[in-house]
């Protein structure tokens, strides 16, 4: 979690709100890195996750991510959750819950939905202290 907050801590440099993502390989090894980049890119679709998870991909030569974990710092969107199902991550880790788009267990589970093919172990709270305080103290100064 603590490369995820490093990641994270870059995003506001950006003007993006400061989530950082990694994914791990079988190994424990970062395959994959992101951070927020939808102001810096214009692209919607620019979150930690999503950047991190098509890294991963790029680095292991194909869409499958089985074995591989993903650690984020917040909760992930219904969005970033279509994506950790779609692309067979075995599990994700995240640290600060999203009571207001979370979709791994706070406001949907997407990630545990029982009519999805696949369903990745969720590990929830992580350094949530660490990783909500990051998000407090940016949206406090906009």
């Amino acid at each position: 979690m603590r490369l995820a907050l490093a990641e994270a801590v870059r995003a506001p440099e950006t003007g993006d709100v400061p989530v950082g993502a990694v994914v791990l390989g079988p190994d424990g090894a970062v395959i994959g890195r992101g951070r927020n980049e939808r102001e810096a890119t214009g692209d919607p679709t620019a979150h930690a996750e999503v950047l991190a998870v098509r890294e991963a991909a790029r680095a292991v030569g194909e869409w499958r991510l089985t074995g591989c974990t993903l650690v984020v710092t917040l909760e992930p969107c219904t969005m970033c959750a279509g994506a950790i199902v779609l692309s067979r991550l075995d599990r994700v880790v995240y640290g600060a819950l999203d009571e207001k788009a979370g979709a791994a267990g706070s406001l949907w589970d997407v990630v545990r939905d029982r009519r999805l093919n696949h369903r990745p172990e969720v590990i929830p709270g992580v350094l949530a202290p660490d990783c909500a305080a990051l998000l407090t103290t940016f949206f406090r100064s906009h």
